[in-house]
Order: structure tokens, then sequence, then C-alpha cells
């Protein structure tokens, strides 16, 4: 699309919901971040109504906070509010979920931007909702808004994850409860008249997890920015250094089984691991470590900008996302973008963003220790098949994606449910 054209069309008053937002927690706060800069980029005006901990936002992009109890906040997760913490009865609504053992956080956040937005029906043209899917939206949906929502891939994958490594029959019924809120967000989804989502794999596991007919559902990728994600010539790629973006504590991004292959390797050679991520004392990965003795070995970065990423990852030799299921990978392109190698599992979307094995990446069976370990090896032993694959994976990401290419989709995506909507209240 021209800019020319793109000049013509009527701008868009967008008001964008994210539960939650910071940037080094998860793709959610990058996704909402780059996305609102590329839609004000193009004219539009959005502000994003947004949930603890709060995105990091560009300038000209208003945020509105909505204060929550702040439930699973470092350095006390899962503490127990109280009562005179409650300032209305959202806080009401996401205490008593809590105290079921319920993630309560989407509800309240949705009530909460129900209760803000119906008196601002003038302000706004639609809503896009970032993954929420509370009880709150359909109050908004039955007061007559326009909404598109972003699925990025369903919370029901993390549930099965999630029980199938559950350590004991206590801390499966504990998980049990905690993602009982997908069962709302299951029937919140079949009544959104339009889902974006990232990638064909997400499309096809929203439909059969949430039951979303496939007509409703339409994918628009992610992005990356070229100029910042990429190689810096000065900074010299460290021997057996390897890097990767993960939670300590969640099972879906195989942690666990890259640092078996790291201990596999580092009986052969040297090997080193940067984990961009923070380090739980009590997370399943923490006592890999431990019983695999890598705490010399392997070291856990948090909180840092952007910048110091694409440094980590021009120090690197190989970039790895062991993960056991994407929908997309954020990660994934970050890396190819800056021109490291990358080692990725086959689980969801990864071979549709990754692209071919031996061409813009290495391919390997998710949860095999040993598969990914081969995958390593094969990689570190062919220096000039990896400098290939470097390059070539940055020039796929090039070609491919971009947050200005995400953010046009996304306004196609917009125009679309305002048309629906019209044609509707006709």
């Amino acid at each position: 699309m021209s800019d020319a054209h793109i000049a013509q069309e009527p701008t868009l008053r967008v008001a964008l919901l994210t539960y939650r937002g910071k940037r080094h927690v998860g793709g959610q706060g990058v996704y909402i971040r780059h996305l609102s800069k590329a839609l004000v980029d193009l004219g539009h005006h959005v502000e994003v109504l947004g949930g603890p901990p709060y995105p990091d936002l560009d300038e000209r992009v208003p945020l509105i906070e909505l204060p929550s109890l702040d439930i699973w906040s470092d350095p006390h997760p899962m503490r127990k509010p109280r009562l005179w913490e409650w300032n209305d009865w959202t806080d009401a609504a996401e205490h008593l979920s809590f105290s079921t053992g319920n993630f309560s956080e989407p509800m309240a956040f949705s009530l909460r931007a129900w209760r803000h937005l119906r008196h601002r029906r003038a302000d706004f043209d639609l809503i896009h909702d970032n993954q929420t899917l509370g009880w709150g939206l359909l109050k908004l949906q039955q007061e007559g808004w326009p909404i598109l929502e972003t699925i990025h891939h369903p919370i029901t994958v993390d549930r099965k994850l999630e029980l199938e490594h559950a350590r004991t029959p206590w801390e499966r019924f504990g998980k049990r409860r905690w993602y009982s809120f997908t069962k709302m967000q299951s029937q919140v989804a079949q009544r959104m008249p339009r889902i974006m989502t990232v990638s064909e794999s997400s499309k096809g596991d929203i439909s059969a997890d949430h039951g979303v007919d496939l007509e409703k559902l339409h994918v628009v990728p992610v992005g990356v920015d070229p100029e910042l994600f990429q190689p810096v010539p000065a900074i010299v790629r460290r021997p057996g250094h390897l890097v990767t973006t993960a939670s300590a504590d969640v099972a879906m991004k195989g942690l666990k089984f890259l640092l078996e292959a790291v201990a596999k390797l580092r009986t052969e050679r040297h090997i080193e691991l940067t984990i961009i991520g923070t380090r739980r004392p009590d997370s399943h990965a923490s006592t890999v470590m431990t019983r695999l003795g890598l705490d010399d070995c392997v070291e856990f970065v948090s909180g840092v900008p952007d910048q110091r990423i694409v440094e980590l990852y021009s120090e690197a030799e190989l970039a790895i996302v062991p993960s056991l299921y994407e929908g997309f990978s954020l990660p994934a392109i970050e890396a190819m973008s800056c021109g490291v190698p990358l080692v990725a599992t086959t689980g969801g979307a990864l071979p549709e963003v990754a692209g071919t094995h031996g061409e813009t990446c290495f391919l390997t069976e998710p949860g095999d220790s040993e598969a990914l370990a081969a995958t390593i090896r094969t990689a570190l032993d062919n220096p000039e098949l990896c400098a290939r694959v470097g390059a070539q994976g940055r020039q796929r990401v090039i070609d491919q994606w971009s947050w200005r290419h995400t953010a046009l989709r996304t306004v196609e995506q917009y125009r679309a449910v305002l048309e629906e909507h019209a044609a509707g209240t006709a």
C-alpha cells in the first residue's frame, strides 16, 4: 500500500487493551509498544489501557493505567491482598477469583476496562483487545462497541503442557485451578466477531481449542525492527556461547531440555549459555541447573534494554529457541534479524516463522534434549554453514516482517471490523 493511498484513508481512533504489558514480561509488552508506535506513525490515534506491570510506550501514545491488586508482582507473587487494599467492586472480584486458585487478572482487567470505556464511546472508533478475553469485553460488545481481538496463541496449550510437566499431584491440582480462566477465554473468544492471530499454526489451534470458526480468524504476523535488531560488527562472537530467551518457570519454553543439552555438550567442549529472563530459585529449571552442575556456565540476564539484547545476540555463536510450542516467537525473529544463526524446535509455528532447515535456521524436534544437543553440535562444527544460515535468516526477516507491515495489515482488520459492525447495526 502506497503512502499516498494511506494518506487518503480516514484516520482511526483506537483503544488498545492489554491486561499486562511491561516490555520485559513476555511478548505482550513488545507487541503493544511496537504496534502502537507503528499505528501512530501511520497517522492513527491510539490510547493504551493497561494493567500492571504497565507497558513502556512511545511518547505519542497515551497510557491509561487501570490499577489492579497486583497479586502476581515480584518480590512476592501470589501474595494475599488485605481487605483495606480493595478500592472498589472490581478489586473484590479479583480477590475472590484469586482465592479459588484462579488466575484472576484477565477477568478483573476486562471489567475495569469496561467501567472506563463505557462513558467514552465518542472518543474511539473501536476497541482492539490483546488477549484479555474477559467478561468485560462482552459488556462492551453489548453496549455497541466494535471489537477486534488478538490471540497470539490459545493459553489452553500452556495449560496442557504445564499439566504434563507437573512434578506432583498437588502441583497438577494447583495448575488446573490456576488455568480455569481459560474456560472464560474460550467462551468470550467464541462471541468475538473477528479475531486476529499471528500465524497459521495459531489459527488452527485457536479454532480447535477455543471452538472458534475459522472464518472469524485472520493471520497478521508480528514484526521486528531490523534497524535496531541488526549485527554489531564491532562485537566478536564468543566461541561456544549460546543465548536464549526463556522463562525459567514456564514449561512451554522448553528450557529444561536446553539445559540438558548443554550438560551433554559440556562433556566434550566449552559451552556457555546466557538466558534472557529471570531465574526463580524454586523453578523446575533452577532445580535442573543445580542437579546438572551448570551454575558456573549458565547466567540469567533480565531487565535490560533492547540494545543490550542486540549485543548479547552479537556475542553468541548460536541463538536457541527450545520451546515445546510457540504461536509465533518474537525472540526467534529478533535473533535472526541480528544475523545470529538460529537453532529452533518444530514446536507450533516455529517452522513457519524460522523457515527452512539448513538455509535460514537449524530445526530439531521439541522435547528431545539429545536431538537438540546434536543439532547444536552440527551447527557449531560447521562455521561456514552457520555464517550462511545467519545471513539468510536476517534476509528472511527483512523480506517478511516489520512493525510497519504489521500495522498496515492490522488497520485492514480494523476497517473490516467497522464495516461488519456497520452492516450488523444497519
